[in-house]
């Protein structure tokens, strides 16, 4: 594909996440183990859809979140295990771990331990030596371990990683994004056990796509605030600092419709590119001189609608299980945004 060619880009995008596998093969066994992480639900309607896997069963971590997702049409007519009894499964090749943070460490564990890849939601604990033993048992076993950061496979971001290493953009000396939202009562209680706040459980989504832009930061300071007044980071802002580029993210769960101004902003010398909306994405491209389809100067870029939130990430972790691609996020990668994530978020990294 041409790398500056607009229309072969937005071709791809659109098309990739909604074609099924185009030879007859087997579909892969997966399973669920956990309904309370935010994204479980649309992680099995994903699945469920999908061409390329049959959920063999799910695991629910107790009796009231069973009933629960018993009760809703993205669990309906599904399996219900012991983890024993899941991880035992015949064929099972696959697992996307979906339980509270707190969970998914010492889950996604005995996972690899039982030979399964795993798409593991995010972030990924509060213990970077736990995540970096999990990396290189995986490793190890010849397993791959996909994080479910959101934004990997959203076109406007796939555009924005392909602009960067074509280099288009020129060299970046500037990120700045914003990811933010408005909780309840009931969403702040369940994020109280965890120190790192709004930076941990939503900033990390960016933080990932910063580094796979300019990789692992030289120094990190957080800058952490309790609107509330409670203590509880809800209102944080982030400088990531590199050698000829600087990095701020902010991330609140006091903003009103925060959704709405999620940005993602990268300068380089070359050009501009604004995210914003990040979903359904967005963008304005700025270029010093025309390259290719794209002109000089600012510029509206539309995206074509895909399929669901996550459906590109299954698609390609099914390639990487059938081993007809590499999969493009080392566990380097994974372990320098998990560092990040945790410092960003003023926690500690032993």
């Amino acid at each position: 594909m041409n790398p500056f060619s607009r229309r072969a880009f937005l071709r791809t995008a659109a098309a990739l996440p909604l074609v099924a596998h185009a030879q007859s093969v087997p579909k892969i066994r997966i399973g669920q183990i956990g309904t309370a992480h935010a994204h479980a639900g649309g992680k099995m309607d994903t699945m469920r859809k999908s061409a390329d896997f049959e959920v063999v069963g799910v695991v629910a971590s107790a009796a009231a979140r069973r009933t629960a997702a018993e009760n809703s049409t993205t669990y309906a007519g599904l399996p219900w295990m012991t983890e024993e009894q899941l991880l035992a499964t015949p064929g099972l090749q696959a697992v996307a771990v979906e339980t509270e943070v707190k969970d998914l460490l010492a889950t996604a564990a005995r996972c690899i331990a039982a030979g399964k890849h795993i798409h593991l939601d995010k972030p990924a604990g509060e213990s970077l030596p736990a995540f970096k033993r999990l990396l290189d048992d995986a490793t190890a076993r010849k397993l791959t371990v996909q994080m479910g950061y959101m934004f990997r496979y959203n076109p406007a971001f796939e555009l924005l990683f392909q602009l960067h290493r074509d280099g288009a953009l020129g060299e970046v000396f500037e990120i700045d994004t914003v990811m933010s939202k408005l909780i309840d009562a009931g969403g702040r209680k369940a994020l109280l056990p965890y120190r790192g706040g709004a930076m941990f459980e939503l900033g990390c989504h960016v933080i990932d796509a910063v580094v796979t832009i300019l990789g692992r930061p030289q120094k990190v300071t957080p800058h952490n605030r309790s609107v509330a007044g409670d203590g509880f980071p809800d209102n944080q802002l982030a400088v990531l600092e590199y050698p000829k580029a600087t990095v701020t993210v902010r991330s609140a769960l006091t903003e009103v419709d925060g959704g709405s101004r999620r940005q993602f902003v990268v300068c380089g010398t070359r050009g501009t590119f604004d995210i914003r909306p990040l979903e359904a994405a967005a963008a304005r491209l700025a270029l010093d001189a025309p390259r290719g389809e794209w002109k000089r100067g600012y510029q509206d870029v539309k995206f074509p609608k895909t399929g669901g939130r996550y459906d590109g990430d299954f698609a390609d972790f099914a390639k990487v299980i059938r081993g007809e691609k590499t999969f493009a996020f080392t566990p380097a990668h994974d372990l320098a945004v998990q560092e990040t994530v945790l410092l960003a978020s003023g926690q500690p990294i032993v």
